[in-house]
């Protein structure tokens, strides 16, 4: 490491430490206790995104929030030269501990947190053929499971993004909350992030078809896209009710379905509409574009990728994965009456990443309260999807029938997104 990059870690540090807000809870309430399990806590890792907001606390509606948790334990998989983990546990009092069992029971002989923190994502994992980094979210949550089980307590479980690349794992994981009546809840912060404009589909809405366009690659980046579509469409009239078919094409195949009507040009001409990242004509000098009709996708997108996704209930839905295009996420949808919803999912830039604040609210209301405020199945469904379109993507790009993906939900009319 050298010395200026040595030196900015430890006034960041510093500067974490400082900032530790009062507590605000009524006195004799005791914080809820939480435990951090993560593959890497380093500079602009998850962990240290969603960690550092138990730690030092998070803006919120317009305000400085103290949570009224206590980071007390953690396990740390991986910790390389800029690991930030141990400084953390030195400045804030907590406990890093050599397994999961024992991060826990905080180094006792039974359960001793109220949540549990899975923090899967980075760190230096291996693929597989369908380019999926094996990130140990299952075998963590498993580990979780086996401690209550043997101690006979529960905890509430949050797991960061898809629940695991595979569909018949993240099911497992879902029996497991329901058999042990545990309050899980998953996923990225896209559906809870800003919207640009703040729509949200109107609770039991008759859906048309809808469309989402993101940037990527086919693993870590596609699930977010596909996860900010699923809160939009759950909301439908009728609910979710699972998926009977997907499929994934690469390349000119895309063109020539648009040109075929496989997924609608106007919808993918509004979700465009949103976007604050259009490149080519407007990069370079700013002007008004319209990619959905003027041709230049074509020249602007080297690989383009489409996933069609076809619900029990008839919905069609598509992802389109347009590098170069653009640089954010950006839905639309058609309903019945003929009503075009459009809107961009927006992400504040780094170092701070304020959307994770959104997130990490959500999860410490469940921590609080004991309940989720949303559906594990949103994110069950997403991970599902992600992996069987991986699936036609290494099989020729065929088409897949998926029986298997008979997840049906209903999401709460509440809406959680907007900070």
């Amino acid at each position: 490491m050298n010395t200026n990059r040595r030196k900015f870690l430890a006034a960041l540090a510093a500067a974490a430490a400082a900032a530790v807000p009062p507590r605000t809870m009524a006195a004799g309430v005791r914080p809820k206790r939480v435990a951090i399990i993560t593959t890497v806590w380093r500079y602009l890792s998850h962990a240290q995104h969603m960690g550092d907001r138990f730690l030092v606390g998070y803006p919120r509606h317009g305000r400085w929030h103290a949570p009224a948790l206590q980071v007390v334990s953690a396990y740390v998989d991986q910790t390389p030269a800029d690991d930030l983990s141990r400084q953390r546990a030195s400045a804030h009092g907590f406990t890093i501990h050599p397994s999961i069992p024992e991060t826990l029971r905080c180094g006792g002989d039974q359960l001793a947190v109220d949540g549990i923190v899975i923090i899967g994502e980075h760190g230096e994992y291996p693929r597989n053929a369908k380019g999926q980094v094996l990130y140990p979210r299952y075998e963590f949550f498993k580990q979780c499971v086996g401690v209550f089980e043997q101690d006979r307590k529960v905890a509430s479980i949050f797991n960061d993004k898809h629940l695991s690349y595979s569909w018949r794992k993240a099911r497992e994981m879902v029996d497991d909350s329901k058999r042990l009546k545990f309050p899980f809840l998953a996923g990225s912060s896209l559906p809870v992030t800003w919207r640009l404009p703040p729509i949200e589909v109107p609770y039991g809405a008759a859906m048309e078809e809808a469309l989402m366009v993101g940037v990527g690659g086919s693993d870590p980046m596609d699930y977010h896209a596909l996860e900010a579509m699923q809160c939009m469409v759950e909301r439908r009239h009728g609910g979710e009710t699972g998926i009977k078919s997907v499929q994934m094409i690469e390349g000119d195949a895309v063109w020539r379905a648009g040109e075929e009507g496989r997924w609608p040009r106007r919808l993918l001409e509004a979700a465009l509409s949103r976007s604050d990242s259009l490149q080519g004509d407007s990069e370079l000098d700013s002007r008004p574009q319209d990619l959905a009709n003027n041709g230049q996708l074509p020249k602007l997108v080297k690989n383009p990728a489409a996933y069609f996704i076809e619900r029990n209930d008839g919905l069609r839905t598509t992802l389109l994965m347009l590098n170069g295009a653009l640089q954010d996420y950006c839905f639309a949808a058609r309903l019945k009456n003929g009503e075009i919803l459009s809107t961009q999912f927006f992400l504040p830039p780094t170092p701070n990443v304020t959307y994770s604040a959104c997130l990490m609210a959500q999860v410490e209301e469940m921590i609080v309260t004991g309940r989720a405020p949303y559906p594990v199945e949103r994110t069950q469904i997403a991970s599902a999807m992600l992996d069987r379109c991986l699936d036609s993507k290494i099989e020729g790009h065929r088409r897949i029938e998926t029986p298997e993906l008979d997840i049906r939900y209903r999401a709460p009319r509440e809406s959680r997104f907007g900070g």
